[in-house]
């Protein structure tokens, strides 16, 4: 059967692996069932290519039909993505989707297709049935030139990754895909690439190279939204931060519902004060909805607007005005939630609800320390979490004990921790006023946080970690600071690359502009072993940060790890000055010294504050051992590296083979007997 425009000899070319259609036959339901719903979505007869060969690739024949070429000659070309087919030497990856990559982007429309609704989509349309390896990822879209999108069908349980099937309940699919609706998003795919083929071919000639960089437009989740930052148009500026935590406060409460992607607040205030049209935000951020809105406060009185836009389509779903006092402002945010929630039809859980109208913070005076308190957080500097400190502080004084500004507490102190301030101290106090929230309140999701964070990096016990996070990811879904450290802890402390994979994914969705997301994604391919994949990643977070003291540690570290040491140290040598103090800075000229193997400036670092400070760090410890072997000094770097394993870095593959700079001490009894132990607890360690 011809293709329903001359000169292409099918609309719809489908490329499989064979060991994904020997158990079940999964492909070949997935074609039938295409085919009949391909059937109710065109007038016209759709001509579909589907070999149900047995045979495999070059793995079992290095014949290719020579017919290949002129089947791939089609619209629309469908990889079923799975784990095998991510295969350089299998027969469907060489001939089939390399092939058809080359061949379209050369034929008079090119690889890239402009949509009617003015989008750009690639014209091949993945189908993704299993959670893929970083690499596998990073492989497939080389060749794409641009992100892997398409439509999943994978279903997901604790400890259960495959095909989604077409009697699987998505209520307890972890995904929450239904199989029939997974079918009919691939046929109306289709049936939009094809639409933008027929209403006119592409300007191939030198257009094409720019159309080639065009990440795919991917498919949007239904129910998605993002709120933007909430316009300050008080009469005095210095209101802002009552405006931003309100967009804070509705960006929570949305993410309670379970059935809502939600962008986290960091990747919303990204927006601020932003010329992107709404359109063009809803694009960027892969999301169905846009709030927007704006704040006026004055005095007493407040006057709040709010209008909910479908991103896609640039209409007004609804647009109100809400007035009243201060007092009222809780009772406001809930009805702003609430008519979200009414507009996209959703129907709430009984905890949703509770979620929805709950206020932690009754007190109107003490809610404005809070919000203050967050604003300075964020900035996580020290000036700022001091004042943080003191809004929280301040509003303890206004209302007596409160579980929330107790985990406000906790978080700030955990912060001073985090950026490398303080020592003992104030791992306790923040340790201290977590516990005292949870005395008060067993589900704060922010107590559980400090704990799990404390225990990941500097009490070394890595199942009191996961138990900590795990609960507070069951109270809070959708927590990009636990979602974080679980991606840190998974793939650098312990090894584990499919749970490390699956918080950084989900962090991706939630907070695809937050410049961590850059970090989580070196600490995952160091999970995977593929360091090389950083050094992109690394560029560009140092470009967005150029003196941000952490990216510029890890830059330099991991660009060490991939044997790019003139990089390395000139990175430190334009950023890093010995007079600076804080301990992310010395760890950058530590990188530069163990490169130079200067001995003599290496020890003028280990002052007992850098010593005291880095050797609590699991994560620390692990990377100055590793620093100390590049320079020879193996004694220390034997220490260094035994202190990190007592602390919980037990990623066992990595340091036993991929690890690059331990060359030197691998070969020491004294290593193999200490990865016997961390063979053990890798292989015992309880996810």
């Amino acid at each position: 059967m011809a293709s329903i425009i001359e000169g292409y000899n099918y609309d719809i070319f489908i490329s499989y692996r064979q060991k994904d259609n020997k158990y079940d036959g999964w492909v070949t339901e997935f074609v039938d069932n295409l085919k009949k719903e391909l059937e109710a979505t065109f007038k016209e007869d759709i001509s579909v290519y589907f070999d149900i060969n047995p045979h495999d690739g070059l793995l079992e024949t290095h014949d290719v039909d020579a017919s290949l070429k002129e089947k791939l000659k089609c619209l629309v070309f469908i990889p079923v993505i799975s784990r095998t087919y991510c295969d350089p030497k299998s027969f469907a990856w060489e001939h089939e989707f390399k092939a058809f990559v080359e061949l379209a982007s050369h034929d008079q429309f090119g690889l890239k297709v402009k949509l009617p609704n003015g989008n750009v989509a690639s014209r091949v349309l993945p189908i993704r049935i299993y959670d893929l390896d970083s690499a596998d990822i990073k492989l497939c879209e080389s060749v794409l030139g641009g992100a892997l999108r398409g439509v999943e069908f994978i279903y997901t349980e604790p400890g259960v990754n495959r095909p989604l099937k077409s009697d699987d309940d998505e209520k307890i699919n972890l995904n929450k895909t239904k199989y029939r609706n997974q079918i009919n998003k691939v046929a109306n795919a289709i049936k939009e690439i094809i639409s933008g083929l027929k209403k006119e071919p592409g300007e191939y000639v030198a257009a094409q190279k720019e159309v080639l960089s065009t990440k795919d437009e991917p498919i949007i989740q239904e129910k998605s939204i993002i709120v933007l930052p909430f316009k300050n148009i008080s009469p005095d500026p210095d209101q802002e931060y009552f405006s931003d935590g309100l967009t804070e406060e509705i960006i929570t409460d949305l993410s309670y519902i379970k059935d809502l992607l939600v962008i986290s607040r960091s990747s919303a205030m990204t927006f601020k004060g932003t010329k992107n049209t709404v359109k063009e935000i809803a694009e960027k951020v892969n999301v169905q909805y846009v709030l927007e809105g704006s704040v006026r406060k004055a005095g007493n009185n407040i006057r709040i607007t709010a209008q909910l836009i479908d991103g896609m389509t640039d209409s007004h779903l609804w647009a109100k005005k809400y007035s009243g006092t201060l007092d009222d402002v809780f009772n406001i945010q809930e009805k702003v939630s609430r008519s979200i929630v009414d507009a996209l039809t959703m129907e709430l859980s009984p905890t949703e609800y509770e979620n929805l109208v709950k206020r932690p913070i009754k007190n109107m005076q003490a809610y404005e320390c809070y919000i203050k308190a967050r604003q300075d957080i964020y900035t996580f500097t020290k000036d700022g979490l001091d004042r943080a400190v003191n809004y929280l502080q301040h509003g303890l004084e206004i209302i007596g004990k409160n579980a929330f500004l107790y985990a406000g507490l906790g978080f700030t102190y955990s912060q001073y921790v985090n950026i490398g301030i303080g020592h003992e101290e104030y791992v306790d106090k923040a340790e201290n006023y977590a516990k005292m929230a949870l005395e008060l309140e067993s589900d704060s999701s922010d107590a559980h946080f400090v704990l799990g964070f404390l225990n990941l990096i500097f009490h070394g016990n890595p199942k009191k970690s996961i138990q900590h996070f795990k609960k507070a990811l069951e109270i809070f879904p959708d927590d990009t600071n636990v979602l974080f450290w679980l991606t840190a802890g998974y793939g650098t402390n312990w090894g584990k690359p499919k749970e490390a994979r699956e918080s950084y994914n989900r962090l991706l969705k939630l907070d695809p502009f937050n410049h961590w997301a850059y970090s989580s994604y070196i600490l995952d391919v160091m999970a995977e072993c593929h360091l090389d994949l950083s050094v992109d990643y690394l560029t560009k977070w140092v470009r967005i940060m150029p003196k941000y003291p952490v990216a510029l540690f890890f830059s330099a570290q991991f660009l060490a790890y991939c044997n790019h040491f003139k990089e390395a140290s000139a990175l430190v040598n334009k950023n890093a000055r010995p007079d600076m103090k804080d301990v992310f800075t010395k760890l950058c000229l530590f990188v530069k010294y163990a490169i130079d193997s200067d001995e003599k400036r290496i020890h003028e670092l280990l002052t007992v504050d850098f010593v005291k400070t880095t050797r609590r760090d699991c994560q620390s410890s692990y990377f100055v051992s590793s620093l100390f072997a590049l320079t020879g000094m193996k004694d220390e770097a034997f220490d260094w590296l035994e202190n990190a394993v007592d602390r919980g870095f037990i990623n066992y593959p990595f340091i036993n083979e991929y690890d690059p700079l331990l060359v030197s001490i691998r070969s020491e009894p004294r290593f193999k007997k200490l990865m016997e132990r961390v063979k053990y607890e890798w292989e015992n360690f309880e996810v």
